[in-house]
């Protein structure tokens, strides 16, 4: 298990690369966050009753105490050393859980390059290997086409339905939950899939729990 207060590694494979985020990243983020409002609004997390804010100094700031406190890893994702959009590993869980939840989004001129599983895949492989966890989980709404094929694509496992699940675009939204534990990538998430081995078949949702987009 790495110590809190250690610098994260960054995390590499071809164009796209993952670091820890800086306060200096605020407004090159902020930027790409307002420039990407029609892409990201129907994704983002929202509060009950509260007002929508893109204060990004704000932000990596309560981000990097999780990190010190031990409770995520936030990353910057980059795609030819430039910035593409955000990864955090969050709702990290100790003990005899060692769990934890990757949430992400990349800018939409950045789409179809591969950066966002590339991206998860380095970034489990890592909480795996490097982080001491044993299960990571990604949530999705069912409406989210783009971010279901992720989980096809590296073969996560669908786990079921989560019923008002978490508070999106200003309302609570319905999740299909997504899994994988170590014993399940013995070689690692990335080399699976780079060699074509990742079950798509995994991710598969029953038509019980099926919902329209």
């Amino acid at each position: 298990m790495i110590m809190q207060f250690e610098a994260l590694a960054p995390l590499q494979h071809g164009p796209v690369g993952l670091r820890l985020v800086r306060a200096r990243d605020a407004r090159v983020l902020q930027k790409e966050l307002l420039s990407n409002r029609s892409w990201l609004q129907p994704w983002e997390a929202t509060i009950p009753g509260g007002v929508a804010t893109f204060d990004m100094r704000v932000s990596i700031r309560r981000l990097l105490q999780q990190y010190r406190d031990g409770g995520g890893y936030p990353f910057v994702m980059e795609y030819d050393g430039e910035t593409a959009g955000q990864l955090n590993v969050w709702g990290v869980a100790r003990g005899s859980l060692a769990s934890a939840t990757i949430g992400y989004w990349v800018s939409e001129r950045f789409a179809g390059r591969a950066i966002t599983p590339t991206a998860v895949a380095l970034a489990t492989d890592a909480a795996f290997e490097q982080y001491g966890l044993h299960r990571m989980e990604i949530c999705i709404r069912p409406e989210n086409h783009a971010s279901l094929r992720v989980v096809q694509k590296l073969g996560f496992r669908y786990e079921g339905l989560r019923r008002r699940y978490i508070h999106i675009d200003g309302d609570w939204r319905d999740h299909y939950a997504f899994a994988l534990t170590r014993e399940d990538v013995p070689r690692g998430v990335l080399a699976r899939w780079v060699a074509g081995e990742a079950p798509e078949d995994a991710a598969i949702v029953p038509p019980s729990d099926l919902r329209q987009g």
